[in-house]
Order: C-alpha cells, then structure tokens, then sequence
C-alpha cells in the first residue's frame, strides 16, 4: 500500500515536461488531394482529432517521446505510425484507397497494436455493429462474435462463453478494471448496459498472464466510449423499439472536451415485456434496467488521469414455467434486484522513452433475490472489490518492447438475506508479470512470465492460499506474401471460487442444492492456438485452431440424494480438453466492392479424460451474410443485409444434459445516416427469427423445461446527434 501511494503521489506532481504540438496533412496517394475528416489519434496518449477540408490537422499538448498514431477513414488504408515527438517539421501522410474495412486498435493486449501487428489473435466488435444485427443487449450481441456464445436465463441474464469455458473462467474489463459481480452464479448476468460502450474485444484462450486468475478460458474487454476530441462538444439520443417484447431502450448522452480537460455523462432506460416465441409468452422473462456513466479526464504535458463511473440498477425477472400471459414490464416473484456500482481511474505518466500506467477500481455489487410473495430478499449478498493495475512500459530496447507490471485485488463478500449460499469471506489477490515484444525483420515474438497468489479467508476459519506460474509465448510472421501465421503457446489457472470451496445450501436461481469442496486444487491448463490468414484487396479468409488442456476441471454433478426437495449437486475435479476452432471467408469483389459476402464455421468440443462430455459446450453452427454498403446524396454510410446463422444438432452432451436439435435463424437489417434539421441521425431497422422458428438453444438454461427461445422480434432504432 505505501508502494501504490507513493506512485499516486509521483503521477500527481509529475508534470514538468514541455508542451508539444504536430502538424501535418493527409492526402489521397492516388490523387494528391487533401482528405477531410481522416481519423488521426495517438493511441498510448489517447488523445486525437480529424483533418479539416484541406486534409490538414493539428493537435497539441502533447508529451515528449515515441508516441503511435493512428490514421484511420473509411475507404482507405489504415495506417500504424511511430512518431517521435518533439517534431518541428510537418507530416505528409498518403493513404491508399482499399476496399478492406478499416482496422481498429486493440486495447486489451499490453502494446496497443493493430490486429494485423497484434501477435495474438483478438477478436473487436463495435457495439454499434452488434445493434445494427438486431441485439436486444450487450449479453446478445457478443454472440455475434466469432467463438463467443452465451449462457441464458430467458432474454435478461446472459453470462460469455469463449469456445466453452464461462462463468469464472473467462474475466470480464470494463472501464479498464476487472468486474466483480458474483460470476459464479449460473443465473448471474454481466450487470453491463451496452449504453455507452464503443466496442467489445474477446481474448480466446489462456491470459492469465497478462490478467491472473480467472482469465484461464479468455478475457471479455469492453471499452467505454470514447470522450470528445479537443476544443469540441457532442450531444446525442437514441432510441430502440423490440416488437416481441414491446420494449424499449432510450439513452442520452453529452461529452464536451477543452484543450486539457473533457467530460461526458450518460444515462438510459430500458424495459422488457416476457418474451414470445411462436406459441406462447415466456412468463417472467420481463425487465427493468437503469443505467447512468460518467467520466472526467485532465490532461497536461506528460500526464494524463480520467476518472469514469457507472451505476447499473436492474430488476429481472426469474422464468420458471409458462403461467401468467401478459405484456407488464413489471417482475413477478421470484426475481433478482441487483445495483452495481463501478468506479475506475487510469492515469499515466510519460518519460522521454517510456511511461508509467496505473489502472485502479472500485466495484460494489448489491445482489438481492426475492421469493414466493416475500419483500424481504431471502438471498441478500453484497461483494466489495478494490483492484489495481500498475505497468512500467520500460524503454525501448533494440528490437525489445517491455513492460513489468503488479497487480491485485482485494474482495470482501458479506451476507444479509435469511439464506445464505455461500460465507462472508475476504479475497487477496497479488501477481506480477514482465512481458516482451520482439521485432524481427521477418516475424513479431511475444513471451512473458508470471507469479501470482490468492489468499482467502472465510470467517468460519477456512484459509486457503493457491500459487502459480504462467507463462506465454507467441509468433506472428508472413509466410508467404499474403498469408500471415500466428502460433501461441500459453498457460492458465483459476483457483477454486468461494462458492465452489464453501458454499452449502440452496441456490434458489438453479432450483438446487450446492455443497462445496474445499479440498479443490487450482485449475491449470496449456493452449495452443494456431492461426492462418489470407488477405489481399478483395478476399480474406482465416483458420483459427486451438487445443486446451485442463487440468483439475472443476464442475457441478449430482449426487443423487434430495435435501429440502431440491436436487443435491457436489463439486468434483477431473482432467479435461477442449478443442475446435473457426473458419471464415470474406470475399467483396472487384469491382463490387460495396458487396460484401460473408460465411463462418465455428466448433468446439468439451472432454474430460474419462470421455465423458463436458457440460454447456455449444453446438457447432455456420453463419452466412449478404451484406452491402452504399451512399445516396440524402443516405450517408448506408447499408443492408441478410443473415442465415444455422446451429446444428448437439448431441455430445453431459451425463446430466438432454440434447438439443438444429435450427436455422434468418435475420436481416438496413441502416444509415441522414440529415434532420441541420444535424445527422442515424436510423436502423432490423428483423431476427424473421421466420419465427421454434427452436431451444443449448447454452438455454430454460432447455430442462422444454421453454423455447424467442421468436420473430423487429427492431426499430433512431440516433439524433446535436
């Protein structure tokens, strides 16, 4: 602590280094000419802005050292530049024309890279994509992302599931901080409104290397909305309408930026009817939701902090059976009323040749179930996390980029309801890490080492300390012109959770009884991921493959006894693998390059070493879209498709799982800009299940009871931006 504290007092006094500015201009490569409105942002800096008619920019205040910059347009190349800073000279920048869409930074891998630099393989998805495919929330809308699913409980809960793994095995970021809410929980949601959020990147496979425990089957990292480039201020509002469940989201928001400080709010309102499939309404999938964010950046010299804040307040509805037929958007018992609370700070420090990055959160879940007409919550749990993130980007080294770094968390949950689940207890959380990236002429080298331990203390007396040593490495290189190939070798843990070590009694949300194990070991597992790329002007296509082994799986199975008419289940551990992978084809030909043809496979398979089948292992499914993109002098940044997303049959199932059958889901959409009143909206109008087919989805925990999954839903959605 006295460590963290004199670092927070050195980023504070530390901002004696001298202001610079840059000036160039973007030009067509082909023409010459200026362009105007080219995206132009520095990425470790986070600080940007757009080129005027004349394809000039200008941006100051800037801090000493090499520095990426991003030029990013729509239509053009996307360039990666190196710029050293001071630089009393302007910049030329020419920018190819291509059909190829243009490349986004990833942020949730250590050296802010493009993904055609990123050694490791990520997937990023801007939210704004995910609603425009008809998303009725965040929990929907990363199926959307190749080797993503999700687990459901009706329309409102929905927790990830990369290529298998879910609950506390894959780590969810959000604001830059590692979200705590009780995860564990079959039926606990990620508690994120997609209100706000620019993009979501999705790390398939081991990252505990860059993230510690937890991280053993991926990362989910949602990245806030970004604040308003300098000297401007934006305000805009939204709202969506959801013909299956008449319901709705609205959402305001205003950002407004000087030269050192920025601030922007936002706040939004959802709410639900039960969902209807082809038959029936399914009763209490109805919800509620508010959502409000805020965040203040300063900036000055070589020093930058932004503090951000998010308070999620939701009232979901828990479906049993088929009972009451209704459009109330208002819950029936049982249901869960949960506010979480999330609060963040990310500051950096720039040197000449390096910087220093201190990410610290604060998240306080309030979880609360009610049931059986009762208004005092049976299950009352509250879960206090305060995490931290500190990395030394060192200098740069010859052909080395290196960055050492600790992080840790403390968590204290404590119980308030009648029942209780699992015990009030306090989690330590503490690891460090050094990692490179190695640039060779002809390949990019990524490895690292790390050390971490989790101490937990239950109040009972129960102590726990789990340790471990992970590592990484990765190459990225072209073998041949077009092709590029990325090979990554990784390993993983998680060590056991409260409920999986303690907990005793009945989780009402499952409708079992749960009785932990404190004899579990840490999970550990080794990945291989092998990745394939072709790419020219008017094709892509990709091969991704993995192999995980685990050892020590932890999981659920039914002992066979009853314990107050619930089901009792116990935690054991056994040896299991998982592997598969994706395929996908692009193809925009020449000279339609406005047609956009679209089809991916995607395959996992769960195994434990006894050839039993591991459980909630999605079916395999191919998705294939028509997709294209034209202007119109009243109709700017226009599109349409159709989408045919086909989910076959899943009969490797586990000892306590029924199989599921295929079912193929037609969706499709259209969408683009236009002027009103002076200013552009943006409008959406998309259909999913436009068949209304009957179907149940594997990762369905409403599939024991034979509830279908929703049908036909129309989507209607207008953005006015003042």
């Amino acid at each position: 602590m006295k460590l963290l504290c004199s670092m927070l007092l050195f980023l504070i006094i530390n901002t004696l280094y001298s202001q610079n500015s840059i000036k160039g201009t973007v030009l067509d490569a082909n023409t010459k000419e200026g362009l105007a409105f080219v995206n132009i942002y520095f990425t470790d800096i986070e600080k940007g802005t757009s080129t005027n008619e004349k394809g000039i920019f200008t941006i100051e205040n800037l801090p000493s050292g090499s520095h990426t910059m991003l030029v990013s347009f729509i239509g053009y190349e996307t360039k990666s530049l190196k710029i050293s800073i001071p630089n009393t000279s302007n910049i030329t920048i020419d920018l190819s024309p291509t059909a190829i869409e243009m490349e986004a930074v990833i942020i949730s891998t250590p050296f802010h890279k493009l993904q055609s630099e990123n050694v490791m393989k990520v997937e990023k998805q801007s939210i704004k994509t995910l609603k425009a495919n008809g998303a009725v929330n965040l929990a929907d809308g990363i199926t959307n992302i190749a080797g993503v699913e999700s687990v459901t409980t009706g329309l409102s809960i929905g927790k990830p599931v990369i290529r298998g793994l879910s609950s506390n095995r894959v780590l969810v970021y959000v604001q830059g901080v590692r979200l705590e809410n009780q995860q564990f929980g079959d039926e606990h949601g990620l508690g994120i409104s997609d209100s706000g959020i620019e993009s979501v990147e999705v790390i398939k496979g081991p990252a505990s290397l860059l993230y510690g425990s937890d991280a053993l089957g991926g990362v989910l990292y949602i990245n806030p909305e970004k604040f308003a480039e300098t000297n401007t201020q934006k305000a805009d509002f939204s709202g969506n309408y959801f013909s299956n469940t008449q319901g709705y989201n609205t959402n305001v928001g205003y950002k407004s930026s000087e030269n050192n400080f920025k601030f922007l709010f936002r706040g939004s309102l959802t709410e639900h009817a039960d969902y209807k499939t082809n038959s029936y309404r399914v009763t209490n999938t109805r919800f509620k939701e508010q959502d409000f964010k805020a965040g203040m950046g300063y900036q000055k010299n070589s020093f930058k902090t932004e503090f951000r804040y998010n308070v999620n307040n939701s009232k979901l509805g828990i479906p049993e059976e088929i009972g009451e037929q209704s459009t109330s958007k208002t819950p029936l018992f049982p249901f869960q009323n949960i506010a979480n609370h999330v609060f963040s700070s990310k500051s950096t420090v720039f040197f000449n040749d390096s910087r220093l990055d201190v990410n610290l959160g604060y998240i306080y879940n309030d979880r609360k179930e009610f049931e059986d007409d009762i208004l005092q919550a049976v299950l009352y749990m509250k879960l206090k996390t305060a995490n931290y993130d500190i990395k030394y980007n060192l200098p740069k080294l010859g052909k080395f980029e290196t960055i050492v770094g600790v992080q840790g968390m403390n968590q204290l949950n404590t119980n308030y309801g009648e029942e209780q689940l699992i015990p009030d207890a306090t989690t330590n959380d503490f690891g460090v890490l050094a990692t490179s990236h190695i640039h060779f002429e002809t390949a990019d080298v990524q490895l690292g080492i790390r050390y971490d331990n989790r101490n937990l203390n239950v109040d009972s007396g129960l102590q726990k300390d789990f340790n471990s040593f992970n590592s990484a490495i990765g190459v990225k290189t072209n073998i041949f012109e077009k092709i590029t190939a990325r090979v990554n070798l990784a390993t993983g843990f998680r060590a056991p959770n409260l409920s999986e070590l303690t907990s005793d009694g009945v989780h009402e949300g499952t409708n079992r009884y749960e009785i932990g194990n404190n004899n579990l070991k840490s999970e550990q597992n080794f990945q291989t991921d092998v990745a394939l790329e072709f790419k020219n002007e008017h094709v892509e296509f990709f091969v991704n493959g993995f192999y995980n082994k685990i050892n020590n799986y932890i999981f659920l199975s039914p002992e066979g006894t009853v314990i107050d008419n619930k089901p009792v289940f116990t935690y054991l551990q056994e040896n299991a693998k998982l592997y598969g992978g994706e395929i996908g084809l692009h193809i925009h030909p020449h000279p339609l390059d406005w047609l956009h043809i679209e089809s991916s496979f995607e395959t996992v398979t769960g195994k434990q070493d006894n050839d039993s089948y591991l459980p909630l292992i999605p079916a395999n499914s191919l998705t294939n879209t028509l997709r294209i993109e034209f202007e119109k002098p009243w109709f700017k940044n226009a599109y349409a498709f159709i989408k045919l997303r086909t989910t076959f049959n899943q009969d490797n199932i586990s000892a306590f799982e029924t199989s599921t059958n295929g079912y193929s889901l037609l969706s499709t959409g259209l969408g683009g800009d236009f002027k009103l009143f002076k200013n552009i909206a943006t409008i959406t109008l998309s259909g999913t299940n436009l068949t209304n087919k009957t179907y149940i989805n594997h990762l369905s925990r409403l599939k024991p009871d034979g509830i279908f999954n929703m049908g036909r839903n129309i989507n209607i959605g207008l953005t006015y931006n003042l």
